[in-house]
């Protein structure tokens, strides 16, 4: 039985994860404070160091598996005032890059001292095909999770320490309903050659196989969840 941290799981794709999980010891993470997850407010300095430690008390003094699932799709239009743009941009990078960065080198550190581990990032295909013009940073902070991932994978497989990226496209989540519903939903669905977006337990049975199943020949694989929208 594998102990796991995964970030972002109170809801959606998040709280799949845990549910794939399940038969291992799981701790989540979210914003506000739960039953079973420790709360932590990743866009604020500290915050993910704090949950790192909170965690691995949890746990027991030992994570083997940590989940980056948590992030934040904002809307960042380029029409407002400098200040708020960049303020904008920085928070998404905050959340959805910086905070993983920083649970990666921590997850590294540990994981030399227990002889390896796994990491899976839950990207995104923006992060190969970008987004929406309201939406460079998420694309951006997506990208830069991409490259952390193969710089992991590429640096520490020979102490056992893999890593692994998932790329959804359109998941069925709050936030995905909330965007198909601004963008027209019938044309985003036009682009999607399976006729769907994923499920939540698509992505969530992706992030398991390479949480716990994927040979260790497969470090550094980013696999695609989008239907055919994206292929590469």
């Amino acid at each position: 039985m594998a102990n796991i941290l995964v970030t972002g799981s109170s809801r959606g794709i998040g709280a799949s994860i845990v549910s794939a999980l399940g038969a291992h010891q799981v701790i989540g993470h979210s914003t506000a404070t739960a039953e079973g997850r420790i709360a932590a407010d990743l866009s604020q300095p500290g915050a993910a160091e704090q949950l790192w430690n909170e965690a691995l008390q949890a746990l027991g003094g030992r994570i083997d598996i940590l989940v980056n699932n948590a992030g934040i799709f904002e809307a960042d239009p380029i029409e407002q005032d400098h200040s708020s743009w960049l303020s904008n941009w920085e928070r998404t990078m905050q959340v959805n890059l910086t905070a993983a960065a920083e649970l990666c080198r921590l997850a590294v550190l540990h994981f030399r001292e227990n002889k390896g581990g796994r990491i899976v990032n839950v990207a995104s295909r923006a992060a190969y095909r970008g987004d929406s013009p309201q939406h460079w940073h998420y694309a951006a902070s997506k990208a830069g999770m991409i490259g952390m991932t193969k710089t992991i994978a590429r640096g520490y497989a020979g102490e056992n320490i893999l890593a692994f990226a998932v790329c959804p496209g359109f998941t069925m989540t709050g936030m995905a309903e909330d965007y198909l519903s601004s963008r027209g939903g019938s044309k985003i669905l036009a682009d999607i050659p399976l006729g769907r977006v994923a499920s939540a337990d698509e992505v969530a049975e992706t992030v398991r196989w390479l949480a716990i199943d994927a040979p260790a020949s497969a470090t550094g694989t980013i696999l695609d969840v989008n239907g055919a929208s994206f292929v590469r």
